[in-house]
C-alpha cells in the first residue's frame, strides 16, 4: 500500500507519514505531539491500515518531537496491528524515544478473577492446590537433600577445604548458647508432667508409678521432641534469617561469582552443627526434665531421692535413652534442610524475609512432630 505525504492534513507543519516503497519502510516526520492530535490520529490510522496488509517497519528518525500523546498513539497502533496477527517494528528511534515508548507501552489486560465457587467446591479446590503445592515442596526438599549429600561427599574427599572454624562456631551457637533455655524449659515441663501424673495416680494409690511415667515419656518422646521444637524456633529461624539476609544483599551470588559453592560454605557447617548439637541438647534436656520430675515427685508424691532413683533405674533402660538419641540427628537434618530452603527462597524485601522465617519455623515444627510419630510407630513395631 502506497502512502503519500500530501494525503495527511498539515503534513508540512505537523505530523507526517511518508512511504519509502524502495525499502518498504514508513517514515514519520514532523511533530508527533498533543497540538497535532488530528494529524497524528490520521497518520496512525494509515499505519494501522498498512499493518493489516502485512508487517510494517516504521522509521522514527525524522520525528522532530515526540510527546506522551504521540508515543501512546504509536503504541496503541502497534497493539492493534499485533492483535490483527501482524507486526510493527520501530526503526531509527532515538534513546529518548525508546524510553518514552517503553513507558507508555500498552500492558496486557489483567486476567479476569477466577469464578467463585460454592463452599464445598472452594474447600476441595483449596485442598487440591495445597496438596499439589506440598508435593512440589517435598520434591524440592528431596532435591536439596541430594545436593547437600553431594556437597558433604565433596568435602569428605577434600577435607582441606572444609571450614572447621565455621563448624565450631555453629556448634557454639546451636548447642552451647542454647543450653540454658533448653535446661529451663525441660526442667519446667518435667515438673509439670510429674505433678499432673501424681494428681491422677493418687486416686488409685499408685503415685509411685509417676517415676515410670516421666522416665519413659521424657526419654523416649518428650525430651527429644521438646528440644527439637526449641531448636527449630531458635536455631532454625536464625539460619533462615542469616541466609535470607545474605540473599537480599546478594552475598550468595557473590560466592558463586568467586567460584565457591554456597552449599559447602554456608549449609554444610550449619547442618552438621545441628546434627551434632541436637543429640547433646537432647541428653541435657532429658536430665533436666528428670530432675524437674524428681523434685516434683519428692514434693508432691512423698518420694525420697533414693526411692526415685531406684524406681527410675528399674523402669528405664539404656535402650530407652537410645530411642531419643537416635531420633535427634534425623530431626536436626529435617530442621536444617527446611531452614536453608526457606532461606534461599527469600526475595529482596523485609516482608519476604519475615514470611519465610515464619514458614521455616512452622514447617520445621510440623515435620518434627510427624517424624516423631513415624519413629514411635517404627520402634513399637520392632519392640525396641
Amino acid at each position: 500500500m502506497l502512502l503519500s505525504e500530501g494525503s495527511v492534513p498539515g503534513a508540512l507543519a505537523g505530523a507526517a507519514l511518508r512511504d519509502r516503497s524502495a525499502d518498504g519502510r514508513l517514515a514519520l516526520d514532523g511533530r508527533w505531539t498533543a497540538d497535532q492530535a488530528p494529524t497524528v490520529e490520521a497518520a496512525a490510522a494509515r499505519i494501522a491500515a498498512a499493518g493489516r496488509a502485512g508487517p510494517v517497519a516504521v522509521d522514527l528518525s525524522g520525528i522532530e518531537r515526540l510527546d506522551t500523546l504521540g508515543a501512546w498513539v504509536l503504541e496503541r497502533t502497534r497493539a492493534e496491528i499485533e492483535q490483527a496477527g501482524s507486526a510493527l517494528t520501530y526503526l531509527g528511534a532515538r534513546p529518548e524515544h525508546h524510553i518514552l515508548l517503553g513507558e507508555v507501552r500498552l500492558r496486557e489486560p489483567d486476567a479476569p478473577p477466577p469464578r467463585r465457587h460454592g463452599p464445598v467446591v472452594g474447600l476441595l479446590d483449596a485442598t487440591g492446590r495445597r496438596t499439589v503445592q506440598g508435593g512440589h515442596e517435598f520434591v524440592t526438599a528431596l532435591a536439596f537433600l541430594g545436593e547437600l549429600i553431594a556437597a558433604c561427599g565433596r568435602v569428605a574427599l577434600r577435607p582441606g577445604t572444609f571450614r572447621g572454624n565455621a563448624l565450631i562456631n555453629q556448634i557454639q551457637q546451636v548447642a552451647l548458647n542454647g543450653t540454658p533455655i533448653i535446661v529451663l524449659i525441660s526442667f519446667l515441663v518435667g515438673g509439670i508432667v510429674a505433678q499432673q501424673g501424681i494428681f491422677q495416680l493418687q486416686r488409685f494409690g499408685a503415685q509411685t508409678f509417676v517415676v515410670n511415667l516421666i522416665g519413659l515419656l521424657i526419654l523416649r518422646e518428650m525430651g527429644v521432641l521438646l528440644t527439637s521444637i526449641m531448636v527449630a524456633g531458635r536455631s532454625g529461624s536464625a539460619i533462615t534469617a542469616e541466609i535470607g539476609s545474605m540473599r537480599m544483599r546478594e552475598e550468595v551470588d557473590a560466592l558463586r561469582v568467586m567460584g565457591l559453592d554456597p552449599v559447602e560454605i554456608l549449609i554444610v557447617p550449619r547442618v552438621l552443627a545441628l546434627m551434632i548439637g541436637l543429640p547433646m541438647l537432647t541428653l541435657i534436656g532429658d536430665l533436666a526434665a528428670l530432675a524437674g520430675g524428681g523434685l516434683t515427685a519428692m514434693l508432691y508424691g512423698g518420694l525420697t531421692l533414693d526411692q526415685f532413683l531406684v524406681r527410675l533405674q528399674a523402669a528405664v533402660g539404656v535402650h530407652h535413652v537410645m530411642v531419643g538419641l537416635i531420633k535427634a540427628p534425623f530431626m536436626a537434618l529435617t530442621i536444617g534442610v527446611i531452614a536453608t530452603i526457606e532461606g534461599f527462597a527469600v526475595e529482596g524485601s523485609a516482608e519476604s524475609l519475615g514470611r519465610h522465617v515464619t514458614a521455616s519455623v512452622v514447617k520445621s515444627i510440623f515435620m518434627v512432630i510427624v517424624l516423631d510419630g513415624l519413629f514411635a510407630v517404627f520402634f513399637a513395631a520392632i519392640d525396641f
